[in-house]
């Protein structure tokens, strides 16, 4: 069963670069959205080269890391279907389902901005950005502590993590008030 160490491999590797595009899309939203409100030509020309950088994040890296990501986890499942029946990965399901949701909803925004579609302003952006962060956290302790319980800590540290970003996003938009090409 050397194989399964593969798959797993292939899992983790379309993991992380899953969770790399949905890290760095929202930051292109936050740009787009900033671009949108600038004047001509700057907002069609930078408009332009975002949405080009946007589509090829999206669909070269994102989606395919997603969808590479699953598969090998259902193969995973399929040759040690006992991880099933595991508390902690009950809970770590639960957290894939998470992402997924996070993942079309991340799709949603990302089709309204190729079609400038401007809904949500560059400040929410920059919160959405956080999301997969929790996610990735909340995954990664379940994952190393393989404990339904344990990962309340991680939780924990989530929450303290989230104050703290909330804490530094403030002092950058008065920062950003005071100089706006900081």
């Amino acid at each position: 069963m050397e194989y399964y160490f593969y798959i797993k491999s292939f899992h983790l590797i379309f993991v992380i670069t899953w969770f790399a595009g949905l890290f760095y899309i929202p930051r292109l939203f936050v740009y787009q959205i900033e671009a949108f409100h600038k004047p001509s030509p700057e907002k069609e020309i930078l408009g332009k080269q975002l949405k080009l950088m946007s589509k090829r994040l999206w669909f070269i890296i994102t989606w395919p890391s997603a969808i590479l990501a699953l598969l090998f986890g259902l193969v995973l499942f399929y040759l040690n279907p006992t991880l099933v029946y595991q508390n902690w990965m009950q809970v770590k399901l639960v957290f894939v389902v998470l992402l997924i949701i996070y993942h079309l909803k991340t799709h949603l925004y990302y089709k309204e901005l190729q079609n400038d579609v401007v809904k949500k302003t560059s400040s929410f952006m920059r919160i959405w950005n956080e999301g997969a962060t929790f996610i990735l956290f909340a995954v990664v302790f379940l994952v190393v502590l393989k404990s339904a319980i344990n990962w309340i800590w991680g939780i924990v540290g989530i929450i303290i993590l989230g104050i703290l970003i909330m804490l530094g996003f403030k002092i950058y938009k008065n920062i950003r008030a005071k100089n706006p090409d900081a």
